[in-house]
């Protein structure tokens, strides 16, 4: 039997709450508190929950930090991906400096590892695309591990951007379509064919322009070098550094057909020199008496004459003349023929070479050191010859003809009377650029020299008396003049045919006999051998007219039936000039000329009826 509070405990609140009013109140307010101790336990539990949430999220933010810090120090063998299978074929990539590209992936990345994130930067746009980005001028590889775990290499080269130097030389050169820029790291390499230097001199500068642009590389945000492909990497941000890359050129270009250059100078120089002179020097001794006369001069030597008259008692009475007149006449005409590629420098030396003491400073045992310096004398030419367009040629030549001057230059030591004469070289030179066709000659330099001088040495007032005043003064004149000229005259070189004349040719070998019997050295040149002449043509055979030859007049032709066929156009006339022509059907026909054509010289004239 069930109490009353059981029965009240499963009744409904109203019920119960009708039966007991008091008992109604004191649940009522049980209830409010247990709801306001349950809320004041939530609030306190939520208060004393947030510094924990917090300092979760930092340990983990703190231990998300050293991994990354431990990842970057530990090597690639304990933090690299754990790769399943055989790693995939390497894959090249080239990214310019500055560029970037996509690499589109077999399967969906799981992760990735770069080598050296300074040179590239890597980014997945889309599970299976990958964003690569040059940073700097250098080379790295990347390690990609799909989701099936296998991996693949990538290799990525970043280097310079040459495709504006490419574009420039499009545009400014046009015809140069042989020409490829292509680029090794810090290095461009011109390769291809162009049609002559001055084309690939052109190219050179631009590419050492372009060269001189500043390379900087792209500073990127430090990242790790594996990230998770669930992980959204934080863009790269880019900031210019002061330290660019400098590049270097290889010039691996080479000319189609080089031209070659043949040159000529000449140098041709005349020298004259006119000297006059007259002097006395008389020398009395002795007495009167019976006297001789004699006369000794000589012209070779340049000395002076002596006029001696002798006495009986060889007391001399001397006067010596000194008196001359010297016309020298130099002409020296020098002709070096030089051949060079178009661009490149040529030399030539006819002459010799002389050595020259020269002293050098003391060294520590207070010792004076002569060195023999070496100078080279002669007719040299150095030249530069670069064919330009249209076929002018742009030279850069350098002429000189040196000797040695028969005087030379006396040097006296300074701690000795010892007295030495050293070698002295007169030098004609010029260097100078121009612009010629082939074959045009130009004067690049010249001289015209004209030098006076004038000499009288006398007794005062007795070598200014009208007559016999030329005897106490001495009278010395000197004319020089030279004239030098170089002309240059340049060639577009081209083979020789294939009997040239040499210098030998016209030196025949003599025998010992022949030349005591004839004193000859130079014997007679052998004879050339003629010329094998072309063999004749064939004579031509006798023309055939396409036209029937003309006929003598004859009765007229009756008129044809209409079953007759016409005679064919095309028909030839018989090649026996008597044979009768076959007259044509067609009363309409052109008539033919009274007269046949005329031939050429070498045919033969058809026979007239």
């Amino acid at each position: 039997m069930k109490t009353q509070s059981e029965r009240l405990s499963r009744a409904p609140r109203r019920t119960r709450a009708s039966a007991h009013p008091v008992s109604g109140v004191r649940f009522s307010k049980t209830r409010m508190c247990g709801i306001a101790g349950a809320l004041f336990f939530s609030m306190m539990t939520h208060v004393q929950a947030q510094p924990a949430v917090a300092a979760a999220t930092a340990a983990a933010s703190a231990r998300a930090a050293a991994s990354q810090s431990t990842a970057r120090a530990m090597p690639f063998a304990e933090h690299g991906p754990n790769c399943v299978g055989d790693v995939a074929m390497h894959t090249s990539v080239v990214v310019p400096l500055g560029k970037s590209t996509m690499v589109a992936l077999p399967e969906p990345v799981r992760a990735r590892t770069v080598g050296n994130p300074s040179v590239v930067q890597a980014m997945l746009v889309s599970p299976r695309t990958l964003y690569l980005l040059g940073s700097d001028i250098g080379s790295t590889n990347m390690i990609v591990q799909g989701r099936s775990g296998s991996c693949s290499i990538i290799d990525v080269v970043v280097g310079a951007d040459t495709s504006g130097l490419q574009q420039a030389i499009a545009e400014l050169m046009p015809s140069e379509t042989g020409v490829k820029v292509q680029v090794a790291a810090d290095t461009i390499v011109l390769t291809g064919t162009v049609s002559d230097s001055v084309k690939a001199q052109r190219i050179l500068e631009l590419a050492n322009a372009f060269a001189q642009r500043p390379q900087t590389p792209l500073a990127g945000q430090a990242r790790n070098g594996t990230a998770l492909a669930a992980a959204a990497p934080a863009p790269a941000t880019a900031s210019t550094t002061n330290s660019p890359t400098p590049l270097h050129i290889i010039d691996m270009m080479h000319i189609a057909a080089p031209q070659q250059v043949m040159l000529e100078v000449k140098v041709a120089e005349v020298s004259k020199t006119l000297i006059n002179e007259l002097g006395a020097a008389p020398n009395l001794q002795g007495a009167f008496g019976s006297w001789n006369v004699g006369l000794l001069a000589d012209f070779l030597s340049g000395g002076m004459s002596a006029l001696t008259l002798a006495k009986a008692n060889n007391k001399p009475l001397r006067l010596l003349l000194d008196a001359e007149h010297d016309d020298q006449l130099v002409k020296m005409l020098a002709q070096p023929t030089l051949m060079a590629i178009s661009g490149q420098e040529a030399s030539f030396l006819a002459g010799g070479k002389v050595f020259i003491p020269v002293p050098q400073s003391n060294n520590g045992n207070g010792t004076q050191t002569i060195i023999l310096q070496e100078e080279r004398f002669g007719i040299g030419l150095v030249f530069t010859p670069t064919v330009l367009e249209n076929g002018r040629i742009n030279l850069k030549v350098a002429p000189e003809v040196s000797e040695l001057s028969p005087t030379g230059v006396t040097v006296t030591a300074s701690n000795s009377n010892n007295t030495s004469i050293l070698p002295l070289i007169t030098t004609r030179r010029a260097s100078t650029t121009v612009q010629l066709n082939d074959g045009q000659s130009f004067a690049i330099g010249g001289l015209l020299k004209d030098n006076i001088t004038g000499t009288i040495k006398a007794i005062p007032g007795v070598g200014e008396l009208p007559i016999l005043g030329a005897l106490a003064r001495s009278t010395n004149y000197q004319n020089d003049k030279t004239e030098l000229v170089f002309v240059v005259t340049p060639h577009l070189a081209k083979p020789l045919p294939p009997n040239y004349p040499l210098p030998t040719d016209h030196f025949g070998k003599v025998s010992e006999g022949g030349i005591y019997a004839t004193g000859n050295m130079e014997g007679h040149a052998p004879a050339k051998p003629a010329a094998p002449q072309p063999s004749a043509p064939p004579a031509p055979s006798a023309p055939v007219s396409a036209l029937p030859a003309p006929s003598a007049p004859a009765a007229p032709v009756a008129a044809a039936q209409p079953d007759t066929p016409a005679a064919s156009p095309d028909a030839k006339a018989p090649a026996d000039a008597s044979a009768q022509p076959v007259a044509t059907a067609d009363p309409v026909a052109t008539p033919l000329p009274e007269a046949p054509a005329k031939l050429a010289d070498d045919q033969t004239q058809p026979a007239t009826h």
